[in-house]
């Protein structure tokens, strides 16, 4: 095939699958998603994104009637299906079906939705150009949800100005970016927002911090400023789409580019990383 769409067990060619109009995410986005790469039909990463689904379920209270090893089977079953062995998987699972009522029935089972297209993960080496934006999202950012109009009116500002990404910020304290975490060098020390519930801490954040303590390079998980990251040695944005990539400007400002070798380590070691887990 040559993509894919699935709903609680039916699939078909995108463009031909249809879903009941009572699924609570077509009425309230009530319901969490999660995106991975795919190539040589190997899922990257793919325990650390079910944990985060899960996770994030808990939090919601949103009842998924498989274990996580069900729902990995699922996606395995799927992705052969498509003609290409690189893939970007998006996968959401809503709240259940019910007749439109902002209260959720008791007793509701969750739907699952795939959808697979190919796609190649983006360069990591190649620099971004990035906008600053006001936060306007809500506080439970750490959960994965659907309701994503502010992300939405983010992309449209990125787009508009031929940007690639847009670093939110909230009263001059850096969150993260509309679709993928930011983070800085300074001094030979990464520091990284803290995983507290104005950030998604993503997977591929993991993995830097993960990757910077194997060096022995410091991490700080604490909150800095738009000033500290116009003025860092190397600005890092991550997000499963891209691994590890730098930005080049910041509202048409340069930013970065002293610190190249450390960078370039940090990259290489991550795109090995996905590189050996995907052959």
């Amino acid at each position: 095939m040559e993509n894919l769409g699935y709903y609680n067990g039916k699939y078909d060619l995108l463009e031909n699958m249809t879903v009941p109009m009572n699924d609570r995410a077509c009425y309230f986005g009530d319901g969490i998603f999660e995106v991975a790469y795919c190539r040589n039909y190997k899922i990257y990463a793919l325990d650390e994104h079910m944990d985060r689904l899960y996770e994030s379920a808990a939090i919601l209270g949103i009842n998924i009637p498989y274990t996580k090893q069900q729902m990995c089977d699922i996606l395995y079953d799927l992705i052969v299906k498509v003609d290409s062995h690189e893939q970007h998987i998006y996968w959401q699972v809503s709240r259940g079906t019910q007749p439109r009522d902002h209260a959720p029935a008791k007793g509701l089972t969750a739907n699952l939705w795939v959808m697979i297209r190919p796609m190649k993960i983006k360069n990591t080496y190649e620099p971004m150009k990035l906008i600053v934006l006001d936060d306007t999202r809500f506080l439970h950012c750490n959960m994965k949800t659907l309701n994503s109009i502010p992300t939405v009116l983010a992309s449209a500002k990125v787009a508009a100005a031929g940007a690639d990404e847009a670093v939110l910020h909230r009263n001059g304290r850096v969150t993260e970016c509309a679709h993928s975490n930011v983070s800085i060098i300074k001094d030979g020390c990464l520091i990284t927002a803290p995983a507290d519930n104005l950030i998604l801490a993503g997977v591929a954040r993991a993995h830097l911090i993960k990757m910077c303590e194997s060096f022995g390079i410091p991490v700080k998980q604490q909150p800095y400023s738009l000033d500290e990251l116009m003025n860092a040695d190397e600005v890092i944005v991550t997000a499963s789409s891209m691994l590890c990539r730098p930005a080049a400007t910041v509202d048409g400002k340069s930013v970065g580019g002293k610190a190249p070798e450390l960078l370039k380590k940090l990259q290489d070691a991550l795109v090995k990383d996905f590189m050996d887990k995907t052959e």
